[in-house]
């Protein structure tokens, strides 16, 4: 790393997560792209944790010539992954549920207060359900055919 902290009870070789604002303050503004990889892996891997919304909110309230629109990119592109990785673990589980119930998808939308047409919908990840309908859909997988 070139960047190099001062007045900051941290070092550039630390972890990411232990750095205070201020370190993140002088990698954004005196960083170059290598002393910027901590920042974007921890982004990446939690797009809504404290590194990430250090960094937005330092670019909201001081936008970095350069750097503001990389990591504002950055850290849409991490949340919009991180949402459409949620969303299909929503359609897994519910997927799941309806096969575990041994139902026919028609029959297990009538039990839990819904179409068949949107049962599908959420099956495919096209549609997200509340999280009162995941929780009935989930509470009925165990339900055996009558």
């Amino acid at each position: 790393m070139t960047v190099a902290f001062r007045n900051v009870d941290a070092s550039p070789e630390d972890d990411v997560t232990t750095w205070p604002h201020e370190a993140i303050v002088a990698t954004l503004e005196r960083g170059l792209v290598p002393d910027w990889q901590p920042l974007f892996l921890e982004i990446r891997r939690r797009p809504w944790g404290p590194v990430a919304r250090s960094v937005q909110a330092l670019l909201a309230y001081q936008p970095i010539p350069g750097v503001a629109p990389l990591f504002t990119h950055a850290i849409a592109t991490a949340r919009d992954a991180a949402d459409r990785r949620d969303r299909e673990e929503v359609a897994r589980r519910v997927r799941s549920a309806v096969q575990g119930s041994g139902l026919t998808a028609a029959r297990f939308a009538e039990l839990v207060g819904t179409s068949a047409s949107r049962l599908s919908t959420y099956m495919s990840g096209k549609v997200t359900p509340s999280a009162a309908m995941l929780v009935r859909i989930e509470g009925h997988s165990g339900v055996s055919p009558e």
